[in-house]
């Protein structure tokens, strides 16, 4: 399919120009019925192709400016483990997900960007040579499709990460790194600022935080990566695609942790304007790719865009169903409804979580990564 794009992601992030990134994908659909809990798999970019293709449009009309392939977990090895897709490959899933990407970013200004995620080869083996060639495998099936860079991410051992950094870096193409890490470090205590220089040093482009804890504490852990390569005199993009949900608890292991995770986790759930409270954190961060992992659904994306109108120059196509800060709702027929209608109002909300008997935090499984 050919590609369309105007100028690439280095040339925006060069320019100084905010990238807005796109959502949430396995979680999303697996709430519309798409992906299986547990395996986590995206053999519906396969068997049910238009519900990807819809979950794209939904990103790219809020605001996103980059479509990543639907591809978590397509490694073989977690494919086999899985058992859920004994007839479908890797390669016929990472092709038909570039393929849909491609399609959608075509129908406006986005990239593309073929993605990569932590291989339970590397959690049974530690075998560098075997990892590797997992990721080559993969980036080979991306690059016959002609993405326009490539990220790892959900990666919680710097190590695996650079491995896979090394490995697409052959491709020629930019290389993102986000690792699913806390501000405490990654899963043997590498902290934030020592794994973004083992990052930028093993070639990649972008680096940052995606999944696992929500906005503000990925924010922090960006801000502990950026001190890091600032000490080492290296310089890099940052990036943050953070969890759709509040994890005030701030474990090692991150959501998934939670006695919530996958299936109760709504109450947790960001609202629009807390999306644009952290917005802004991140780009006075100096984080200039912006976007969201888990939880994140098209609005919040919008949120992304909305925030960040003034430093894009534009509103994005599904601002046009939405008034900025509630400005809609002074058509309302009730006087108390029309009087949120103002920017203070909703800045300033504390929601209820309308559970009385719940607590506002839970206590994590202790023995994550043990």
């Amino acid at each position: 399919m050919e590609n369309k794009k105007s100028k690439g992601i280095l040339e925006r992030l060069n320019a100084g120009e905010v990238v807005v990134g796109d959502g949430g994908y396995v979680m999303q659909l697996e709430r519309r019925g798409y992906v299986k809990a547990g395996h986590w798999t995206p053999e519906s970019a396969v068997e049910h192709p238009e519900a990807v293709r819809q979950l794209h449009r939904e990103f790219l009309r809020a605001g996103a400016d980059v479509i990543q392939t639907f591809t978590f977990y397509c490694s073989e090895d977690k494919l086999d483990i899985s058992g859920n897709v004994p007839n479908i490959t890797g390669a016929q899933i990472n092709e038909a997900a570039c393929d849909l990407a491609r399609e959608v970013a075509n129908e406006g200004d986005a990239l593309v960007a073929g993605c990569v995620s932590k291989t339970p080869c590397y959690a049974t083996s530690r075998s560098e040579t075997d990892v590797k060639a997992i990721f080559k495998k993969q980036m080979d099936d991306f690059l016959k499709k002609d993405i326009d860079f490539l990220i790892v991410e959900f990666v919680d051992h710097v190590e695996e990460a650079v491995w896979a950094v090394e490995v697409l870096k052959t491709s020629g193409k930019p290389v993102g790194a986000t690792l699913c890490i806390s501000p405490h470090g990654d899963m043997e205590g590498v902290p934030p600022g020592e794994c973004a220089v083992r990052l930028v040093r093993a070639g990649a482009d972008i680096v940052g935080i995606n999944c696992h804890l929500d906005p503000m504490t990925c924010v922090r852990t960006v801000k502990l990566m950026k001190e890091g390569l600032e000490k080492a005199g290296l310089k890099a993009h940052l990036m943050i695609q953070p969890l759709g949900f509040h994890t005030p608890e701030c474990n090692l292991g991150g959501y998934i942790s939670l006695p919530e995770y996958p299936f109760a986790m709504e109450s947790r759930a960001m609202t629009r304007w807390d999306v644009h409270k952290y917005v802004r954190e991140a780009y006075n961060a100096g984080i200039r790719y912006i976007g969201g992992c888990c939880g994140f659904e098209p609005y919040h994306i919008r949120a992304i865009a909305e925030e960040l109108a003034a430093e894009r120059g534009f509103l994005p196509a599904a601002s046009e169903k939405h008034g900025p800060w509630g400005a809609a709702l002074e058509m309302h027929t009730k006087p108390w409804v029309r009087a949120r209608a103002r920017r203070e109002y909703w800045e300033n909300l504390l929601p209820a979580s309308g559970r009385p008997t719940c607590p506002s935090m839970a206590a994590p499984a202790d023995n994550y990564g043990k």
